[in-house]
């Protein structure tokens, strides 16, 4: 009897359970502004977010994308370069180019087509990309796919990055260098020595890509990311980012000259083949983009940072973005304790291997500015009665 397609798949999902590394959907349901959800027929306060600002359900990007579906309909038929591009595409793309300070900008379906996109047209087979040990798994995924020379540098680790680019400059002389890592690390909140990265880039000529996901909205003058924030926002090629964080949309994007974005409208095969982004989200995020820049957007900026501090001093810190990590240890410990905040009444979610080391699963809390300071608060009180925490994420 020939064997079935679908043996050992059972079994792998069983082992997977045995090890705390099986994901199940869970259904949420928002509850008014304040990051209240209802989770198995309860209320529960939403820590697991990257709303930063709340922006998701904000009436100002709801009546947005209820006028772009009006004057355009749900969707855009058919990939940009083959049904053309929409007006609101390009007043976005001409916005975020603005918001960043580049020449031009180009807009993608998620993040991660952004990011595989847009390392995977800029480098190829003979180039070199050097990558953050930590780096997000969309950019791992687009060095991969790109065909170039990948070198990992560990977390951060200055010494090692110019070794690699030294390296590069010996074995692949002629060749184009990508260096990549993000701005603020998705799962351990902290911040990347971007003028230093800079300095070692520029005297090795080599090109630099900076993943602002989780700085957009959160760092620098009006929210513009830590590149901004670091002041070599001239100096970084490529700045790559989410609409679908701090802005409240969904999509992703690249800022950059204007002969790089030239490079991925032509060589970009998640941006040439795809269905562009849908109207009313890419007005959402023209919205949101509007919103960052007013009166509201730096009082709601405020209120995040005011919960970062209140976290900061709760024992929880050093808080470097709206990303703080609780380390666990292992992933039955951190499954454990996502639990008992659970019934506690706060939705935590337990990061676990292969997004993070193994041994080195966590907590991770996302703050936004529609949380309450006491609920930030009582979380903290929470966190606290799990028990001795070990102290150390690790790289």
């Amino acid at each position: 009897m020939a064997r079935s397609p679908l043996s050992g798949i059972e079994e792998e999902l069983a082992g997977l359970e045995q090890q705390a590394l099986l994901r199940r959907l869970r259904t949420v349901e928002p509850v008014g502004g304040s990051g209240v959800l209802e989770l198995d027929g309860r209320e529960v306060d939403g820590f697991s977010s990257n709303d930063y600002l709340g922006l998701s359900r904000h009436p100002a990007l709801r009546e947005a994308a209820a006028r772009a579906a009006a004057r355009y309909g749900c969707g855009s038929g058919a990939s940009r370069l083959v049904c053309g591009s929409l007006p609101v595409h390009r007043e976005l793309e001409e916005r975020l180019a603005e918001f960043k300070g580049t020449e031009a900008a180009l807009t993608f379906s998620s993040g991660y087509a952004a990011a595989v996109g847009c390392i995977s047209a800029v480098v190829g087979s003979g180039d070199v990309v050097i990558l953050d040990k930590l780096a997000h798994a969309s950019l791992i995924d687009g060095a991969r796919l790109s065909g170039a020379h990948l070198r990992v540098f560990p977390h951060n680790h200055l010494e090692k990055l110019a070794a690699h680019l030294d390296w590069a400059a010996r074995r692949h002389p002629g060749a184009r260098v990508l260096v990549v890592t993000e701005s603020v690390f998705s799962m351990d909140g902290d911040r990347a020595p971007l003028a230093d990265i800079v300095r070692l880039k520029e005297a090795a000529g080599a090109l630099l890509l900076v993943d602002e996901a989780h700085a957009t909205g959160v760092l620098g003058r009006g929210g513009r990311g830590l590149c901004e924030l670091a002041g070599v926002s001239g100096s970084v090629d490529l700045q790559l980012g989410t609409l679908s964080k701090a802005l409240g949309a969904a999509g992703g994007y690249v800022c950059a000259r204007r002969l790089l974005v030239d490079l991925m409208v032509n060589r970009a095969r998640s941006f040439v083949y795809s269905t562009a982004p849908p109207p009313p989200v890419a007005a959402a995020a023209l919205a949101g983009l509007e919103l960052l820049a007013g009166e509201e957007g730096a009082a709601l900026l405020k209120r995040l940072n005011t919960h970062c501090l209140e976290m900061e001093q709760a024992g929880f810190g050093p808080v470097q973005s709206a990303i703080v990590p609780v380390a666990m240890g292992e992933a039955a410990r951190a499954l454990s304790a996502a639990e008992q905040l659970l019934r506690a009444g706060f939705f935590v979610p337990a990061i676990r291997y292969p997004t993070v080391p193994r041994g080195r699963a966590r907590l991770r809390v996302t703050l936004s500015a529609c949380h309450e300071s006491s609920r930030v608060l009582a979380l903290c009180r929470e966190l606290k009665g799990l028990g001795p925490l070990p102290g150390d994420l690790g790289d």
